[in-house]
């Protein structure tokens, strides 16, 4: 339109408008709010706008409500938006029956009423409306004011997705991946979530994103997942743009970048992402892609700590017991493994639990020290398990048993703990709470011999001398004596010409590297 076609438009509606017939109040109020042909004016379009919502026009009621829910061209005032709601509502009008039933579930303005929210949902949905469709499916679904009913819910969210309703199609795509409501067909899953994300519905996106990550339902594909994380994380989704920082942090599908991966995980931080702020700390703290800086650390694991994030609850315990970038302060430090470990974090269990058998920044108390091993022994915590099974052996420990000692040793040595192995195989030699069995001794000593336990490779060798637990080998033996020598048990020595002399005087060559 030009603008003299414009200004002789705007003339006549306002001419109109002046006349007092509603529509053109309407539109001249329309015009206003949106500068069209005039200069922008929320007040004016205000002013022509309660003309004609008080002429009972409901189109005007509806932007009135509007503009009274959002503050524009007046202060904000819920009780007067959901007041212009229901005279449009009540003449039938889908957006206002929408909007009015969402300020009753959310109590705005007026008394939340779940009831009333689903009456005026109902009222829009039959009209229609998509988002009224919705959210009348999310309270079936949630048994929110109304009996719940998954079937209806997949009804109404089916309405709306046909219509091409974002958030209607992710609700949809989750009911086919669980079968709730609806019989499960992960085909069907990935095709709602698919339309979602491509009008760019964030949740969608990112649970696209995971299914090409993982592989799950489609053909796993890096390029694909971080697609549609980046187009999510864009959004400030804020789980895609730690999951980006990941795959970024460890070159999963795409060349290792750690400038990326610090920038996804800073904007994902600067959200409160508990663990991407707990990896943007650690990164500071090891002066991996940025300056070492444990103050800077100590700052961003405290941010996440604070939110009850286990593992930056630990790793502000270790920098307290360090005096790195905070004062030292056992107290402190032992307060967050406390923490930490309350959750399951193992680390710190087993930091606790050292803490209560040494008495170090706690009193003694070697119960305490059994409970807190028992957790991290029972997450299957190899160091864990050897020292409840050294706790265990202690007669003055608080629960003495070689039955116990004896199983947690096992589950330390089958784990491959060196100091297990070497303590299950004496077990075995000296018939120790176990039957007497020289080739499981010789089994367990040879396995931590292995890993360079010398006093394991001193007693493989004079089992090999001696034919117990295996079949007699001086070549064998004379191999594990000059390491264990080596390794610096001096006994070996003795036992390394003895062997050597029933071979006759031939030296077995010393390895350079361990075997393992």
């Amino acid at each position: 339109m030009t603008a003299a076609a414009s200004s002789g438009e705007y003339v006549r509606i306002k001419a109109l408008a002046e006349q007092g017939v509603p529509q053109a109040q309407h539109s001249l109020g329309f015009k206003y709010f949106n500068g069209d042909g005039v200069p922008q004016s929320h007040e004016l379009a205000m002013a022509w706008y309660r003309q004609a919502a008080n002429a009972g026009l409901a189109h005007a009621q509806y932007n009135l409500g509007v503009m009274y829910q959002k503050g524009q061209g007046v202060a904000a005032d819920f009780a007067e938006a959901a007041r212009w709601y229901r005279l449009a509502a009540e003449q039938g009008y889908a957006a206002a029956q929408y909007n009015l039933g969402w300020l009753y579930a959310k109590g705005h303005g007026l008394a939340q009423d779940t009831e009333q929210a689903r009456h005026w949902f109902g009222q829009a949905a039959e009209q229609g409306d998509p988002g009224a469709q919705n959210n009348l499916g999310m309270m079936y679904e949630t048994g929110k004011g109304v009996p719940q009913d998954v079937a209806l819910a997949v009804h109404w969210y089916r309405k709306a997705a046909v219509q091409g309703y974002a958030r209607a199609q992710f609700n949809l795509a989750l009911r086919y991946d669980k079968g709730d409501g609806v019989e499960q067909d992960g085909a069907q899953a990935i095709d709602w979530l698919r339309q979602a994300a491509q009008q760019g519905h964030g949740p969608a996106q990112f649970n696209l994103a995971l299914r090409y990550d993982k592989g799950d339902g489609v053909a796993q594909d890096s390029v694909q997942a971080i697609r549609w994380y980046r187009a999510a994380a864009e959004q400030g989704h804020v789980s895609s743009q730690f999951n980006l920082g990941l795959i970024y942090d460890n070159g999963h599908g795409v060349p290792r970048d750690e400038r990326q991966a610090m920038e996804w995980y800073l904007r994902a931080a600067a959200q409160g992402h508990a663990a991407a702020q707990n990896n943007v700390g650690q990164r500071h703290e090891h002066g991996q892609g940025v300056p070492q800086d444990y103050a800077v650390a100590a700052d961003w694991y405290r941010k996440a700590a604070l939110q009850g994030f286990p593992s930056a609850q630990y790793h502000l315990g270790l920098l307290y017991d360090s005096g790195n970038g905070v004062p030292r302060d056992e107290s402190a430090a032992i307060d967050w493994y406390r923490k930490a470990a309350e959750q399951g974090h193992l680390r710190a269990r087993f930091e606790l639990a050292l803490r209560y058998e040494t008495g170090r920044g706690v009193a003694p108390d070697l119960r305490a020290a059994l409970a807190w091993y028992q957790r991290a022994a029972e997450q299957d915590y190899a160091p864990a398990q050897y020292s409840l099974g050294l706790l265990h052996d202690r007669d003055d420990g608080p629960a003495p048993s070689v039955e116990l000692a004896n199983g947690w040793y096992r589950k330390a040595a089958e784990q491959g703990h060196a100091l297990a192995q070497f303590t299950l195989a004496l077990r075995h030699d000296n018939g120790q709470g176990v039957a007497r069995d020289f080739t499981q001794a010789f089994g367990w000593y040879r396995k931590a011999a292995q890993q360079g336990h010398a006093r394991a490779q001193l007693n493989v060798g004079l089992m090999y001398l001696a034919g117990q637990g295996t079949a007699p080998d001086m070549a064998q033996a004379s191999y594990w004596f000059a390491l264990a020598e080596r390794n610096g048990e001096a006994a070996a020595g003795r036992y390394l010409r003895e062997a050597n002399a029933r071979l006759g005087g031939a030296l077995v060559p010393l390895p350079s590297v361990l075997a393992t």
